[in-house]
């Protein structure tokens, strides 16, 4: 088989729920021979059948051996078995609006030089979407954006978009961050480049998080930690729990 064009690396720790939905729509061997991309399960000790749904779909497993990890480990890890020169990073509870888009925008933005990772908005489920997630994705999505204009840089570890090359030049992520990883790592891209944020594909995230800590929580701990990592270059929060 020729090496592959896109890398998918997706992090896990205890996602037998929602994993499935997320790999459901790769699978599709005409989409496979289309776009040529290789999909890599990093799991972060999970304890649940996690491991189980990956083989199942055949993805190529990265274990942590039970051992648990942070996911700028699980990240770091897959990158580094990836083949391809590009890195999609995807959480193991999205969904993608529209995959062929995805790989097809991939192609085009990274034919300019210039163009060194890629973000996109990130919004519910839509079947699970209420009023008050779609004010603040709609804010959330703004704020995020507006950054890249201002070339802070800015992409939401919900779908992280790479040139592997600019991904080890920059060392990947910072394995000290429980939180605030994904800023962090944008930023430092965001010295040497642009990013493109598009709006011609989007992420769909489950709301559990927000269910359970509400959108005000939520946004507050991810703002003290970007400035944590700012300015103390640390992540304040010692650990970004999970909500499943």
């Amino acid at each position: 088989m020729s090496q592959p064009k896109f890398s998918i690396i997706i992090p896990t720790l205890n996602e037998e729920k929602l994993l499935p939905k997320l790999l459901e729509q790769f699978n599709d061997e005409d989409l496979r021979k289309e776009f040529n991309f290789e999909i890599i399960i990093s799991d972060g000790g999970s304890k649940d059948n996690t491991l189980k749904v990956a083989e199942k779909f055949g993805t190529k497993i990265i274990s942590s051996n039970g051992n648990n990890e942070n996911i700028a480990r699980g990240r770091n890890r897959g990158a580094e078995d990836a083949e391809s020169d590009y890195l999609i990073f995807l959480n193991g509870d999205v969904r993608v609006s529209n995959v062929r888009q995805l790989f097809t925008l991939i192609e085009i933005e990274f034919q300019n030089k210039q163009t060194l990772a890629i973000t996109c908005p990130v919004k519910v489920f839509p079947e699970e979407t209420k009023f008050i997630d779609r004010v603040f994705q709609t804010f959330y999505n703004n704020y995020f954006h507006l950054l890249n204009i201002i070339a802070v840089g800015m992409g939401r570890g919900e779908c992280h978009i790479i040139r592997k090359e600019i991904f080890n030049n920059v060392g990947g992520y910072n394995e000290t961050l429980a939180a605030g990883e994904d800023f962090d790592l944008y930023k430092r891209i965001r010295k040497l480049g642009g990013i493109v944020f598009t709006r011609k594909f989007e992420i769909y995230e489950s709301p559990r998080r927000y269910r359970k800590y509400g959108h005000f929580t939520i946004f507050f701990r991810w703002l003290l930690n970007s400035i944590f990592v700012i300015i103390m270059k640390k992540s304040l929060s010692k650990e970004w729990e999970q909500v499943r």
